[in-house]
């Protein structure tokens, strides 16, 4: 990890704002009691989302389809030439399901990892640090 590293920045900002929590506040506004709204449909036929991740070529997408015959399958592919893994034939409500928690189980571990790779970069920090010390 370089001094340059703007995970560290951004992780700075944080705990500066953290640190500092805003002394002047707006004073709260009564609720504003509002009809409930209707639910949002989602179609299923094109609904997508894809991982998380820096790079473009090892990034999941998950996207449902529609075949002529009315079911509905999930194309899942690693960047962008990949052959899709198809999971299906799934309701509309399915496939949308199984969208959203791939992309969930994705972004998660990529967290994670992420988590893991600067708790580990810290701690090196930390052992060179101690080593120049001595």
């Amino acid at each position: 990890m370089t001094q340059n590293d703007p995970t560290d920045h951004a992780l700075a900002a944080i705990a500066s704002i953290l640190d500092h929590p805003e002394t002047q506040r707006e004073p709260q506004k009564p609720p504003v009691e509002e009809q409930p709204a209707a639910p949002e449909v989602i179609e299923a036929e094109g609904y997508s989302k894809m991982g998380p991740g820096p790079m473009a070529a090892i990034r999941f997408r998950w996207t449902v389809r529609r075949e002529a015959n009315g079911e509905y399958f999930v194309d899942e592919t690693i960047g962008e030439n990949s052959t899709p893994v198809v999971s299906g034939p799934l309701a509309p409500d399915e496939a949308i399901r199984l969208v959203d928690e791939r992309a969930g189980e994705a972004r998660e571990r990529f967290e994670q990892i992420k988590s893991e790779m600067t708790g580990r970069a810290a701690a090196a920090k930390l052992v060179r640090n101690h080593a120049g010390e001595m």
